[in-house]
C-alpha cells in the first residue's frame, strides 16, 4: 500500500511529467481540464487577461481549480502580449482555450499560425455548440467556407453564447431531470461544463499527445460541451423504445419522467423516500442484489419480482412490488436504514447531503480544497 501521508493527487503525479500546457481558459471547464492535468504532473501555465479571470472572484473554488499553476497576465488585443505567448508555444505541448469559434484567429493564434512555430502542437478548443463547416473525409476541419470534398456539419450555433444550463438543455439531459411529477430540477452540479467540457477535452488531448508523439503532427480539437453531453445519454436513447415496446406502446423512445429503465421505473433501481423525508438509493439491479434486499426487509414474498425472471416495469406485480418497498422505507428513518444496510452487500445506500459526504469516511483522504482524484495507484 502506499503511504498514508500520500495524498491521492500525489500518487500518479509523475504521469505527465515534462508535458508542458499553455491554459488561456477561464472559468470552470477549461480550469478543472487543466487542474486535473497538473493532479497528473503536467507543467501548465496560465494566461490570463489583464484584468484577471472572472473566476477570482469566487476566491475559494479560483484556488482551487489554480493552484499550483503557473500565472503569467497579458493584454490579448496587444501584439507583444501574442508574441509573448507564441514563445511559450514554442516549447509547450499543448494549449487550451474557451474562447469562442473564430476569435482564435483574431488573435493571431489559429492553428495554421501556430503548427508553423510548433508542428507537434495540441491545441484545444473547448466550446459551447461545437464549430460548424466542412470536413475532410479524414475529418479533418476546413476553415475556408469555400472548401469542398467533405462532409458538412450544418448549424448556426457555433457562434451562440451559453453556460452550463444552456448546453444541457439543448442536449436533452435537462429534460430528463425531473420529478415523477414532471417538475423540472435545477441542477448544482454542472455536468455539461465538467462531464462534457473538462472530462472530455482531457480524454481527446491526451489521445491527440499521444499520436503527436508517434507522428510528430499536432492538431487543433474542438469540444462541443453540448454534443458531449448529448453523447452521455447512452442509455436514454435506447431504453425508451424497449419500455415502450414492452407496454405496447409502439417504439416511441419518449418517457414520462420516472418510468425509463433506470429512471425509476424498476423497484429494484429508484429512490425510496423514508419516514423522516430523507431518501435510500436502492441500485439492486441483479438478481442476487434484489433478493438479498428482500431478505433484508423480510419481505420474501418479492423475491421472485424481478426483470430478469421477466416481471417487467409494465407488469401490476412489478409495480405492487414498488408500492410494498416504499411503505416499508416510509416505516423508519433514514438513521435505522442507514444501520441496517450497512453490514450488507445488496447495492443499497443513503442519499448523503454534501456535508455528510464530507464528514464520511469514504472522503477521509480529501484534500485542503475537499478535492480527491477520481483515480488511485494501487501498488
Amino acid at each position: 500500500m502506499t503511504d498514508a501521508h500520500v495524498s491521492n493527487h500525489d500518487q500518479m503525479a509523475d504521469c505527465l511529467k515534462g508535458l508542458q500546457v499553455l491554459d488561456l481558459t477561464r472559468n470552470l471547464p477549461g480550469p478543472f481540464a487543466t487542474r486535473l492535468l497538473a493532479d497528473l504532473g503536467a507543467d501548465v501555465l496560465k494566461i490570463e487577461p489583464k484584468q484577471g479571470d472572472p473566476a477570482r472572484v469566487f476566491g475559494e473554488l479560483f484556488v482551487a481549480l489554480n493552484h499550483g499553476k503557473k500565472t503569467e497576465k497579458h493584454d490579448f488585443h496587444d501584439p507583444k502580449a501574442i508574441e509573448a505567448i507564441k514563445a511559450h508555444l514554442k516549447e509547450a505541448d499543448v494549449m487550451l482555450d474557451s474562447f469562442r469559434p473564430g476569435v482564435l484567429a483574431e488573435m493571431g493564434l489559429d492553428s495554421k499560425t501556430l503548427h508553423a512555430i510548433n508542428p507537434k502542437l495540441v491545441i484545444v478548443s473547448i466550446t459551447g455548440y461545437g464549430v460548424a463547416g466542412n470536413y475532410t473525409k479524414e475529418g479533418t476541419y476546413l476553415e475556408d467556407a469555400d472548401s469542398t470534398g467533405g462532409s458538412e456539419v450544418n448549424h448556426d450555433w457555433a457562434n451562440k453564447a451559453g453556460h452550463d444550463i444552456n448546453f444541457m438543455a439543448m442536449s436533452g439531459v435537462l429534460d430528463q431531470l425531473k420529478t415523477a411529477q414532471g417538475e423540472q430540477a435545477m441542477p448544482n452540479i454542472q455536468f455539461a461544463d465538467l462531464a462534457g467540457g473538462s472530462d472530455t477535452a482531457v480524454i481527446a488531448l491526451l489521445a491527440a499527445v499521444f499520436a503527436a508523439q508517434r507522428t510528430g503532427r499536432g492538431r487543433h480539437i474542438a469540444i462541443s460541451m453540448t454534443h458531449s453531453l448529448y453523447n452521455h445519454m447512452v442509455m436514454p436513447k435506447v431504453t425508451g423504445k424497449l419500455i415502450n415496446s414492452l407496454s405496447g406502446n409502439g417504439l416511441n423512445d419518449t418517457l414520462l419522467p420516472h418510468h425509463d429503465f433506470l429512471g425509476g421505473a424498476l423497484p429494484c433501481y429508484r429512490l425510496y423516500q423514508t419516514a423522516d423525508k430523507r431518501h435510500m438509493a436502492v441500485g439492486s439491479l441483479e438478481l442476487k442484489f434484489w433478493q438479498g434486499l428482500c431478505q433484508v426487509l423480510e419481505l420474501p414474498s418479492l423475491k421472485e419480482i424481478h426483470w430478469q425472471l421477466g416481471i417487467m416495469p409494465n407488469r401490476p406485480e412489478s409495480e405492487a412490488a414498488t408500492n410494498t418497498i416504499a411503505e416499508k422505507f416510509a416505516s423508519q428513518t433514514l438513521e435505522y436504514w442507514q444501520r441496517i444496510f450497512a453490514t450488507t452487500d445488496v447495492c443499497v445506500t443513503p442519499v448523503l447531503s454534501l456535508q455528510e459526504a464530507k464528514a464520511h469516511p469514504l472522503f477521509a483522504h480529501q484534500d485542503e480544497h475537499h478535492a480527491t482524484s477520481g483515480w488511485q495507484q494501487v501498488n
